[in-house]
Formats: C-alpha cells, sequence, structure tokens
C-alpha cells in the first residue's frame, strides 16, 4: 500500500473493476493519509469520511455483483469548496458562508454519485474563488516545496491530487483557476469548452467565463472524470446539446492532420527558459505523431490580463449583489 496514493485513477480503476483490490480499502488508506500529511499541507476544508466510507462500501458491493458503473467507480475523488453538495458545507471560501449548507446538490456532484465515485470532501478555494484566501484561512501550501506557490483558486485540490489526497477532483476556472494551479502543482488540468459541463449548483465567479472541470494526475484521468460529469442540463440552459465523446477512447486516436496553432512569442516572452524548452519538446512530439503546426498571433495578447479583469471584475459585482449578509447562496439555482 505504499505508493497505492500515486496510483493514477485509470490504473485504480481497473484494479477494483478486476476485484484485485477493495474500494473500502482504498479509502480508508487515503483518509488516513489526509490525517497525516493534510495538518501540513491544509488542502481540505471538510472531509467527509462516515460518507466515503459508506459510498465506498456499496460500491464494493456492487461491484462484486457484476455492477460496474463507470472509470470512476469506487475511486475516491473530492471537490472544490464551491460545488453545492446537499447536507455538507460549502463555504466558496468566504466566512459569509462558513455555516452554509446546500439544500441541494450540484449537477456534477448527482453525475459523479451516479457514477458511483467516493467522496472524500471539500477542498480550499481562495474567497470567492478570486485571487487570495480570506485572512482566517490557512492556505494549502505546495506538495513539492512549501515556499512555491500552488497557484490559486483551485489551490486545494491542486494540493490534494498532487499529494495523493484523492485520485482526482473538480475545480473551477474563470481565467487559469483550473491550469495554473495544474500547472504549479504537475497535473492535467482541464478547463472543458464553456457550456459542456453544467455549473447549476456553482458558487458563480463571472458567468460567461466560469468553467468546471477535473484536475488528475494523467490526461486519461482527465478524461475519465469529464467525461462522467460533461453533458446539457436542463436546469443550466447554457450548457451544450451535442452529445458527450468517449474521451477515455479517443485519448489513443490518431492525430495526423491535426491543426495547432503556435504564437511563439505569446509563449515564450517573458517565460522562463525550462518552461520553453518543456514547450519545445512537446511541440516536436506533435510534429513526429503527424500534427501540423501553424503559426498564428494570438490577438490582443498585451492586453489580455487588463481586458480579463475589465470583465471578470464587473460580471464578479453583479454575482456579488447575491452574497450580501442576509442572501441566499449565490449559487446558480435549478430552473423550475
Amino acid at each position: 500500500m505504499n505508493d497505492l496514493h500515486f496510483k493514477t485513477l485509470t490504473e485504480l480503476s481497473g484494479q477494483i473493476r478486476r476485484r484485485s483490490i477493495s474500494p473500502v480499502e482504498v479509502t480508508r488508506h487515503l483518509l488516513e493519509r489526509i490525517n497525516e500529511f493534510d495538518p501540513m499541507l491544509s488542502s481540505y476544508v471538510t472531509v467527509t469520511a462516515d460518507l466515503a466510507l459508506r459510498q465506498a462500501s456499496i460500491a464494493e458491493d456492487e461491484i462484486s455483483k457484476g455492477h460496474w458503473r463507470s472509470p470512476i467507480h469506487g475511486v475516491p475523488m473530492a471537490l472544490k469548496d464551491l460545488i453545492s453538495t446537499k447536507g455538507i458545507t460549502t463555504t466558496a471560501g468566504m466566512s459569509l458562508h462558513k455555516d452554509h449548507v446546500p439544500l441541494f446538490d450540484a449537477t456534477v456532484v448527482q453525475r459523479l454519485d451516479q457514477a458511483g465515485a467516493v467522496l472524500l470532501g471539500k477542498l480550499k478555494t481562495t474567497e470567492g474563488a478570486l485571487f487570495t484566501h480570506h485572512p482566517s484561512v490557512a492556505p494549502p501550501r505546495h506538495p513539492w516545496n512549501i515556499e512555491y506557490w500552488p497557484g490559486v483558486s483551485s489551490s486545494g485540490p491542486g494540493v490534494a491530487v498532487a499529494a495523493g489526497l484523492c485520485f482526482g477532483a473538480l475545480g473551477t476556472d474563470t481565467g487559469g483557476s483550473i491550469r495554473v494551479p495544474s500547472g504549479c502543482c504537475g497535473l492535467t488540468g482541464i478547463k472543458p469548452t464553456w457550456g459542456r459541463v453544467s455549473r447549476c449548483g456553482v458558487f458563480p465567479l463571472a458567468d460567461s467565463l466560469d468553467s468546471v472541470g477535473p484536475m488528475a494526475r494523467s490526461a486519461s484521468d482527465a478524461a475519465a472524470i469529464l467525461g462522467v460529469v460533461a453533458g446539457s442540463d436542463s436546469n443550466d440552459p447554457s450548457t451544450l446539446k451535442a452529445s458527450v465523446p468517449n474521451y477515455v477512447n479517443q485519448i489513443n486516436d490518431d492525430i495526423r492532420g491535426l491543426r495547432i496553432g503556435v504564437d511563439r512569442a505569446f509563449v515564450t516572452g517573458g517565460v522562463h527558459e525550462e518552461v520553453v524548452a518543456a514547450l519545445s519538446e512537446t511541440e516536436a512530439a506533435f510534429i513526429e505523431f503527424g500534427a501540423d503546426i501553424r503559426e498564428v498571433t494570438v490577438p490582443f495578447s498585451d492586453r489580455m490580463s487588463d481586458i480579463f479583469l475589465v470583465l471578470c471584475s464587473t460580471e464578479a459585482a453583479a454575482c456579488s449583489q447575491r452574497n450580501l449578509p442576509g442572501s441566499r447562496f449565490g449559487v446558480r439555482k435549478r430552473i423550475g
């Protein structure tokens, strides 16, 4: 069990499906690891140990009877603490909502539950999904070097997944909040196409920019999670009606002829030489596998941050009207 916590989600899923490892054993192991290491790493806001063990036991019983729900069935995962969970405190990193207990699950939580995932708990986010943690909150600490920055605002998910305190997590991304912590902590994070994943029950920062997506230790792990939570939702009219591809199977698709745009000035200007080298190696690998690399120019790249801040701040100000003292928690509600 020494390296169990660092298995990929897909590797663990295969072992669970073959019944060579027990979801209950795995869950107990991770709960013990959280208890041992998270006091220093500070990634969890809430640990749902009893719920996790109950879900793991149900998953083990179902799988033993030949009922395998999905690639995340029996797999311990966690959620950024701005995704509503019925009966479980959801704070969005805000002292104002420290005692907020939602009355319903976000759509993505319902889909994880239907897929048989095990919920270990809720992970820290910066206040309101913005740039810093509330002064009363001990911020997550980078798992490989506590002096390094773990990113924001999905810092809790980034630290927990990287440190082997869960096998994958859902984060949210408005202007980099999945991608930056994933990059900082050595993970694979996906900000899905806007509308691909329902945001019903998720605390909003900027409605025209927010996305919910996976954070994991490999591309196939992220694909497995995305395949479960993606899809249209009658409670979120912004979701896409298109069918959801089998992302896991697509991992091995031929990319010959795939066009990839590269703005060399944008990706190298002011960037550390080791990162530039890694990007060059990635480009070379794409070329080797037959991708068509095209030179492009990203418009307004020198003004992108300023433009984002104007748009995000304006929408965040509008959303904050729903979060004043005495108001209800400002999640996107069910329709009807």
